[in-house]
């Protein structure tokens, strides 16, 4: 039986990269695969793009209020067999397009493997990324470092150069002057707290 996996990690941890070396690794042995992402996830446009200036285009953008099960299975039988489903930035799809991940992985014997964030720049869960915390039948960290050097194991945002702890779950990279930066936890903690003093008017 095939399996649902989820690999996750802090902002900058090799996600998009390491997803387009599976595509590589499948189909260097004559293997079809599927690549998957949100339509919320704008940055890219239809491709998944590495940090290392590595693009793929995208075989399916999917709505948040689409029938994955329904789509995936649709493209399919106009496409003929597949071999791994891959999922870029899954933590903006929905708990039932997760159920339906886990349902294909399942019923149809294809290996899903999904790629994204466990939290927000707020420490709350994404609904896609809690609902593969339950479902998954494989759960790996992939890692990366703060710039104190220490695991990183969470996601600032900083809009024009300073770190913000409030605003909207989902602000996309690059856009309106959004960036992020994975942080380990006394760092977090420590931008945090000088936001919250700016933000009072405390010098």
């Amino acid at each position: 039986m095939a399996k649902l996996y989820f690999r996750y990690g802090a902002m900058n941890c090799g996600k998009s990269t390491a997803l387009q070396q599976v595509a590589y690794n499948y189909e260097e042995r004559g293997m079809r695969v599927v690549i998957i992402k949100p339509r919320i996830d704008t940055k890219g446009g239809d491709k998944v793009i590495s940090r290392l200036g590595i693009e793929r285009t995208v075989d399916l953008i999917v709505d948040k209020d689409e029938d994955l099960n329904k789509t995936i299975k649709g493209y399919l039988s106009g496409k003929g067999a597949v071999d791994c489903i891959l999922v870029d930035e899954v933590q903006f799809i929905t708990k039932d397009q997760v159920d339906s991940l886990f349902e294909i992985a399942v019923k149809e014997n294809i290996p899903v493997i999904c790629y994204g964030l466990r939290t927000d720049f707020l420490m709350n869960g994404f609904e896609g990324s809690e609902r593969l915390l339950l479902l998954a039948h494989s759960i790996e960290e992939l890692k990366t470092i703060c710039s104190c050097g220490r695991k990183a194991l969470l996601n600032g945002r900083k809009i024009d150069g300073e770190f913000v702890f409030e605003g909207n779950q989902v602000a996309i990279e690059n856009e309106n002057n959004v960036e992020y930066e994975s942080l380990c936890p006394a760092c977090y903690i420590q931008k945090k707290e000088r936001f919250l003093k700016r933000k009072s008017g405390i010098s």
